[in-house]
């Protein structure tokens, strides 16, 4: 073989490497899984208690919240229109926005908009009715704006064990909200029926370490995929949580769905 083909094939063998993002840049925090009628716990890998903002994974408790107090009232009511000065870090926010859109785009405007809706005292009262996290609601120090930014990598935070203690009460609806609250809820938050038989139900978020509450790890991106899983009359709640390489191009939460979809849904029938 000539040096000018070893040449080629070097160069070529370098593109590709340089490419294809290292297995290894992505790593699995915490996974843990929990039977809700026996309360045992599946699954438990990782650091399970690490606290992080909650960020787009809080859509879960602030359409409960919405529902209940009927300022949201359907899948499609109210439809709220993007006005310029809203949050648009995604092209896809810039329009104008339903529940079932705000839920399947995560759109943080709609968050924002729902939050003020509610007003502070009520927002606060239900975060603590909801016992979510560590309650905290004051968002960022010195700038009032907890109403809007306490789930946004600023006061509010929860682990993946907490995660499971709020979805395991909004499964067996013990938060204290509307019927109408829980059936939306999960209607805008439904996956379907995957092959595995399993209906799941849940959200995914994705955030830089310096949005997410974390002071180590700056270069990271956290995906956070929690909700849970039915399947005849078993109820099963998940979380997991995954840090990668900020420079891997795609969602970090979409690939935590992904993963834990071909992790676990394959192994639940048989825990």
């Amino acid at each position: 073989m000539s040096g000018s083909v070893v040449r080629k094939i070097g160069l070529l063998a370098a593109a590709v490497f340089v490419a294809v993002p290292a297995v290894s840049s992505a790593e699995t925090i915490c996974t843990i899984a929990e039977d809700v009628e026996s309360g045992k716990t599946l699954v438990t890998q990782g650091d399970c208690d690490r606290t992080l903002s909650p960020a787009s994974t809080f859509k879960l408790a602030l359409s409960l919240m919405g529902y209940d107090a009927h300022i949201l009232t359907d899948e499609s009511t109210p439809v709220w229109p993007y006005v310029k000065g809203y949050s648009d870090w995604s092209a896809t926010w810039e329009d104008k926005a339903t529940p079932r859109l705000w839920m399947e785009k995560s759109i943080v405007w709609y968050s924002q908009r729902l939050t003020e809706a509610l007003g502070a005292a009520k927002f606060q009262a239900y975060v603590r009715q909801f016992n979510y996290g560590n309650r905290d609601v004051s968002g960022n120090p010195g700038k009032h704006d907890g109403l809007t930014h306490a789930w946004l990598g600023s006061s509010l935070k929860i682990s993946p064990v907490e995660q499971l203690v709020f979805l395991r009460k909004l499964v067996r609806q013990e938060l204290d909200v509307s019927e109408q609250a829980y059936d939306m809820t999960a209607k805008i938050a439904d996956y379907g029926v995957q092959q595995s038989g399993w209906h799941i139900f849940g959200k995914t978020s994705a955030m830089p370490a310096s949005k997410a509450g974390a002071r180590r790890d700056r270069n990271k991106m956290y995906g956070w995929f929690v909700g849970w899983a039915v399947k005849g009359d078993r109820r099963i709640v998940f979380a997991r949580l995954t840090g990668e390489e900020q420079n891997i191009p795609g969602s970090a939460g979409r690939r935590t769905r992904d993963a834990l979809f071909k992790d676990l849904l394959s192994k639940l029938d048989t825990l």
